[in-house]
């Protein structure tokens, strides 16, 4: 099986057992009241840092856990240039918790579109999905993995992905961004409560991928959402400062959950 292993560095725990503590006490932690989400928005920083905001669109799942079948995953690239959309061949994904299979059958539904193609340099060391993979283990029993990493695209090309692929209860779809970055709080907070109004009113033409480095699918996801008559709205906005890091230098995070 051509299997993609788990990411390298400090996002995995090397043990299981670790991990998986780690995520249940981000979700048992996070409120889970609320309609579990058709789509959301979700940080991917080291779990420490983001890992409780993340939790709070993630424990939204639980009712629908053994609903969802698919979850379509894009993530912005910060390794690799490139145009477009990028696939992986693998057959699976895999964490210290475990395999993901891949959704092969919407893979070759996305090759109809140019600007989506296997490139799987964009996918060895992203940690913009991988940082995810754990969180939809631990909330969902048994669903497959559609991995994109979006690199130089357009809203209307993610925004064409997406729709393609949105489907209905079976499918969830999860954008990973993390908001601004290495400001001091209290700019921080401004910030990022300017780039929360921005997404919540689907402004996504006013984006900047200094606001969010996710820019890329946000703004595809906030485009679509906009052609189907669809809200979204935030329900955490917290930053480094406020989890795991000093208020000198922080990072930016935001939950967003489309119900």
């Amino acid at each position: 099986m051509n299997r993609k292993p788990a990411v390298a560095g400090s996002f995995y725990p090397a043990d299981p057992k670790t991990l998986s503590n780690m995520m249940t006490g981000f979700l048992r932690d996070a409120y889970c009241g609320g309609k579990a989400p058709k789509a959301m928005i979700a940080p991917h920083a080291g779990y420490i840092y983001s890992g409780p905001i993340a939790a709070s669109a993630y424990a939204r799942l639980k009712p629908v856990r053994d609903t969802i079948k698919r979850v379509v995953l894009i993530g912005p690239s910060h390794r690799v240039a490139f145009q477009g959309l990028a696939v992986s061949e693998a057959d699976s994904f895999s964490t210290p918790l475990g395999e993901i299979s891949i959704d092969k059958p919407a893979l070759e539904l996305l090759q109809t579109l140019p600007f989506v193609g296997f490139l799987e340099q964009a996918h060895a060391l992203e940690h913009s999905l991988e940082v995810h993979l754990p969180f939809l283990q631990q909330t969902l029993t048994d669903f497959k993995l559609v991995p994109i990493v979006a690199g130089d695209a357009s809203p209307e090309q993610v925004g064409q992905v997406l729709d393609k692929l949105w489907g209905g209860d079976e499918t969830l779809i999860v954008i990973s961004s993390d908001l601004s970055h290495y400001h001091d709080y209290s700019t921080a907070q401004r910030l990022d409560r300017h780039t929360s109004d921005l997404i919540e009113h689907l402004q996504y033409r006013e984006l900047s991928p200094e606001a969010a480095c996710g820019m890329v699918p946000v703004s595809g996801l906030l485009k679509l959402l906009r052609e189907k008559s669809l809200s979204i709205k935030n329900i955490d906005l917290r930053n480094s400062g406020d989890t795991a890091g000093d208020k000198y230098r922080v990072v930016g995070y935001g939950a967003y959950v489309v119900e």
